[in-house]
Formats: C-alpha cells, sequence, structure tokens
C-alpha cells in the first residue's frame, strides 16, 4: 500500500495532483487508514502516469475521465482518443491563423505609425489606434 506522498512520487505528480484526480474520479477512491490516511495500490501508479501524459498532450480532466470510463467498461477508448485530439488539432490550428491575422494587424498599425509620424498628424488620443484595421478588411 502506497501513501498519497509515495504514489504522487513514484507517478511524478504532486500530492495535491493525486488528491484532484481522486475528487474528479479520475483514480478509484483509495482504502483509508484508521487515522484517515489514504493508501493506494501500486496498480494506480500507470492511470496516473497515463492521467499524466494525455494531459501533457492538452486534454482536459473531463475528457481523460471521459477515455477511462469507456476503457473500465470494457470498451476500446483509441476512437475517442483520436477524436479528442483531431479536435485539439483543430483548434491549435484555429489559434495560429487567429494569431497570424492579428500579426498582420499589428504590423499594418506599425507601418502606420511611422506614416503619421513622418507627416506630423494629430489625433484625438492615438492615430495608431484609431486608425488600425484588421488585416484583409
Amino acid at each position: 500500500m502506497l501513501t498519497v506522498g509515495r504514489i504522487a512520487a513514484a507517478s511524478g505528480l504532486s500530492p495535491k495532483a493525486v488528491r484532484l484526480y481522486e475528487a474528479n474520479g479520475l483514480i478509484d477512491p483509495p482504502e483509508r487508514t484508521a487515522a484517515g490516511y489514504r493508501t493506494y495500490t501500486d496498480d494506480a501508479v500507470p492511470v496516473l502516469g497515463f492521467i499524466r501524459q494525455a494531459q501533457a498532450l492538452g486534454l482536459s480532466l473531463k475528457e481523460i475521465k471521459d477515455i477511462l470510463d469507456l476503457q473500465r467498461s470494457g470498451e476500446q477508448p483509441c476512437g475517442l482518443v483520436t477524436d479528442l485530439l483531431d479536435k485539439h488539432l483543430a483548434d491549435i490550428d484555429r489559434r495560429i491563423a487567429d494569431l497570424e491575422a492579428l500579426r498582420a494587424t499589428l504590423q499594418y498599425a506599425r507601418a502606420q505609425a511611422d506614416q503619421a509620424a513622418g507627416r506630423g498628424d494629430k489625433a484625438l488620443v492615438c492615430r495608431i489606434i484609431e486608425n488600425a484595421t484588421p488585416a484583409g478588411s
């Protein structure tokens, strides 16, 4: 039997993370000693490693719980995993596109600032922001 500190060390997590995963149903509730201390079996270590790796891939605790619940019910969760990874890739692609558009807008605003400074333009507050137009607009 492993205490929360030992299982955390064995899985590379903090005791707080182990308790969080327990509270969210990602790992089975541990048995308790007469003094109320949590005691885990060695079987929890690979599950905690899986959770840690899944989080490193950007999966949320809810998504990880869904994967683990499927596996615990005897189903193969790899189809769900590929769907989740595809969703995360699409989200990243969308964020990259948004950042590229923002970068283009900022470059345009910066170029306009140089031109306005050369002409001595006056503004209500700051012509750089007042004249910034999103790229492609």
